[in-house]
């Protein structure tokens, strides 16, 4: 497979958007919100761009994998292993595996850190970051924080290839973490799959009532939440996100995520919902949902993720898709990228140090292999 081409980083910050989501976490708790995760959420500005930051501490149990990364490499890593459900000598040495690695996770320190660009969403899209800036980052944060592990998530080499670059100059370590799918056909008239086609006629004719992003009312949020728990948390795994009904409500209201649902006409509930988070020219969609309980049919999921992918279209919008569902993203024009975290720890104790290293070799080794064979 050829490597896809690099489009530069299209993700930009808005300043009165991280202020919002900042002031959010002042008058609500962030299990309020979250409701498996603890954090605190501060802001920082580097070379006038402005970033939302969560501090956690070591021994914070229980956060979900957006703030503790032995849950996003340790918990959700052996989750994941139910991929190899046909492999089972592939998978058992798997798990083993990452079992081993609980102890080096843990001298790590990376669950004692400040994080960079952390909206709480699953892919944070990364704006431009050059050397002096990262320069400037790294010292602040480690001027205010120097007992903790820096991290930045959701970097990949399709879209930060220069930030990636300018982190790994700058003393930052690049560990794997999962595999996205990037449709980047900015092109007035992308050139659409079959499935494309299917998916754009199926939500075209759909005999749901489309609800806009002005449209929803007040009692849609209990339900938007709901539809989300059904698939991401019910279907999936209950270590994503557990975003309540105020998380929706709140980010909703200070425009920190865009609404899109589809309503049934009978009943007036909700059967599908989105939100989608724009940042700068990159839209992801940190929140899909559906009602799993009506028939697969309906095809309810495939025109939530159509009708984001128009918008990109019409709107000459990235599109970064996140992980999952490999197959059914690659049919409809996606190209897989592995994703990174960049920590620094290199003011840490040498065991830290030592361990971070060792992760690095076994992700790049073993890790990024597995992502690319499997599509996590």
């Amino acid at each position: 497979m050829n490597a896809p081409r690099k489009i530069g980083a299209g993700a930009a910050n808005d300043p009165a958007k991280v202020a919002a989501f900042a002031a959010l976490f002042d008058r609500h708790p962030s299990s309020a919100l979250i409701a498996n995760l603890d954090t605190r959420v501060e802001t920082v500005e580097v070379g006038g761009q402005v970033f939302p930051l969560t501090l956690n501490d070591r021994d914070q149990r229980g956060n979900c994998y957006i703030c503790r990364p032995s849950a996003a490499y340790i918990d959700y890593g052996l989750e994941e292993t139910r991929h190899f459900v046909s492999h089972a000598v592939l998978r058992a040495a798997t798990r083993a595996l990452i079992r081993s690695a609980t102890p080096v996770l843990r001298l790590s320190g990376l669950d004692h850190q400040v994080q960079v660009n952390n909206w709480l969403l699953s892919t944070n899209p990364v704006p431009s970051l050059d050397r002096a800036n990262v320069a400037h980052l790294r010292d602040t944060l480690l001027n205010a924080h120097p007992d903790r592990a820096i991290v930045l998530r959701s970097l990949n080499a399709l879209a930060d290839a220069a930030t990636m670059a300018a982190l790994r100059a700058e003393g930052f370590t690049l560990l794997p973490a999962r595999q996205v799918y990037f449709f980047a056909d900015r092109s007035d008239r992308p050139r659409l799959s079959r499935d494309m086609t299917r998916d754009r006629k199926l939500l075209d004719d759909t005999s749901h009532e489309m609800v806009g992003n002005g449209d929803f009312l007040a009692e849609d949020y209990a339900r938007a939440a709901d539809l989300y728990a059904m698939l991401y948390l019910d279907k999936y795994t209950p270590l994503n996100p557990r975003y309540t009904a105020l998380c929706v409500a709140e980010w909703h209201r200070a425009g920190i995520i865009e609404m899109l649902g589809l309503r049934e006409r009978e009943s007036g509930a909700l059967v599908a919902v989105t939100g989608m988070f724009l940042s700068g020219t990159t839209l992801t969609q940190p929140i899909v949902g559906y009602d799993t309980t009506r028939p697969q049919s309906e095809g309810l999921y495939r025109m939530m993720m159509a009708a984001s992918q128009r918008r990109a279209s019409e709107e000459g919008l990235f599109f970064n898709m996140s992980a999952g569902a490999a197959g059914f993203k690659r049919s409809r024009g996606a190209v897989p990228v592995v994703e990174y975290t960049a920590v620094h720890v290199r003011h840490l104790p040498p065991s830290a140090r030592g361990s971070v290293a060792v992760m690095e070799a076994l992700l790049r080794r073993v890790g990024v292999p597995l992502l690319e064979r499997f599509g996590l």
